[in-house]
């Protein structure tokens, strides 16, 4: 998959629109407006919340805990990195994920690929010139494939939830902190001190995260030979990194091109976040704005380069 990075208009004027902070919804940088609670009534992000979905999020983080081991997740990438070899158009694998539904996510219950096109449309409202913003919006969460037979059926604690780096110490502002406990690394003295196996400045790119979508999909991206700028690959890997978009921890391990990248995650990450709605994109309506997007992004190097995704497929 290459995608070619320009910057044309699309002719969609943005106003900004300013909400009083006591409404019911709230601005972020232009258009979009985004509401103060989720779909089920509470704070985005309230893994303490009784609610339907509460027991069963804080179970899936349990096990994810546990088993998210240096180990584990070398093993996997090892296992994932080959992409050998199933062929599909992006288009082809967001209709995909009509059958999975992210089981860690305290927000939303809808299949994700509604969870794509609300983070696109978001992003779209209100940087109208950044195709390729839009473009990353819509392709962030497609490794969320994992979860289903054809790729493996891998269980979701090994394919969504929050992510973060396996081989050091585990921050205590990662949600449900207290299940690490029980993880073998928690207690093994070469991964449970600061920098375990990294070093000050190292580079994120050096460090191994927790194993899932996120990880996989930019591996997909990668090995396909996208020419999406970096920080769209910075986006499709740590989006779930909350741990250091949101509270600001284990940056000792970035570089400086992570810290120009941080930049665009942090804004990605209020629309990936707040776009979450039980309010349906007409599918219909937006697929053909989304499907030329990606034939102009790959048509200049098609000869070169095919537009479809080559993914790992159990047999």
């Amino acid at each position: 998959m290459t995608i070619l990075i320009d910057q044309p208009h699309f002719g969609v004027e943005v106003q900004e629109k300013k909400v009083p902070i006591d409404e019911k919804e709230l601005s972020l940088d232009g258009g979009f407006l985004v509401p103060q609670t989720n779909s089920f009534g509470h704070t985005f992000r309230d893994y303490d919340a009784e609610g339907e979905r509460q027991e069963g999020v804080e179970n899936f983080y349990r096990i994810n805990h546990i088993n998210q081991t240096y180990d584990f997740v070398k093993k996997m990438r090892e296992e994932y990195g080959k992409l050998n070899r199933v062929e599909m158009s992006i288009w082809e694998c967001c209709e995909l994920l009509n059958d999975v539904v992210d089981e860690s996510d305290p927000d939303l219950d809808e299949p994700q690929i509604e969870h794509l096109l609300q983070t696109a449309e978001a992003i779209r409202k209100d940087y109208p010139d950044e195709d390729w913003l839009h473009l990353t919006g819509l392709i962030h969460d497609l490794g969320k494939v994992l979860n289903l037979p054809s790729f493996g059926g891998l269980p979701q604690w090994a394919v969504v939830g929050d992510t973060f780096p396996v081989g050091c110490a585990f921050d205590e502002s990662i949600v449900h902190h207290k299940y690490f406990k029980e993880n073998p690394d928690y207690s093994n003295p070469a991964f449970n001190t600061e920098y375990g196996v990294y070093s000050e400045g190292c580079g994120l790119d050096n460090v191994m995260m927790s194993w899932g979508h996120d990880d996989y999909m930019y591996l997909v991206a990668k090995e396909n030979k996208t020419t999406l700028p970096s920080a769209a690959l910075f986006i499709i890997r740590y989006h779930s990194f909350y741990a250091l978009h949101k509270s600001e921890a284990y940056k000792h391990l970035m570089n400086e091109e992570d810290v120009e990248n941080l930049k665009w995650l942090e804004t990605f990450s209020k629309y990936d976040l707040y776009s979450k709605s039980k309010v349906r994109i007409d599918v219909e309506k937006v697929k053909p704005y989304y499907l030329s997007l990606i034939e102009k992004q790959t048509a200049k190097l098609a000869n070169e380069y095919d537009d479809e995704l080559v993914f790992e497929r159990s047999s």
